[in-house]
């Protein structure tokens, strides 16, 4: 840090920040540990939903019932007038 004088007498500080490093690259991801992947390998085996994986039967209870139109208006609950 330098000290510098302005025109005026009053002292000025100026700071000048240090050269930036390189930011350090992120460790690899470790991998699981044997005995999870095995785990992992018997529920898909046997058909089960994995964590991070995509599921049918999900997909399947999460649509919406068929026959019911997206767009349509509401139905008079009465069944009196339209």
């Amino acid at each position: 840090m330098t000290p510098t004088y302005a025109p005026t007498g009053r002292q000025r500080r100026i700071y000048v920040p240090a050269p930036a490093e390189s930011v350090p690259l992120a460790p690899p991801q470790p991998q699981d540990p044997p005995i999870y992947r095995d785990l992992m390998r018997t529920w898909a085996d046997r058909g089960r939903t994995l964590p991070g994986r995509h599921d049918p039967e999900w997909v399947r209870l999460a649509a919406p019932p068929a026959g019911l139109s997206q767009f349509g208006g509401p139905r008079d609950p009465l069944g009196g007038g339209r």
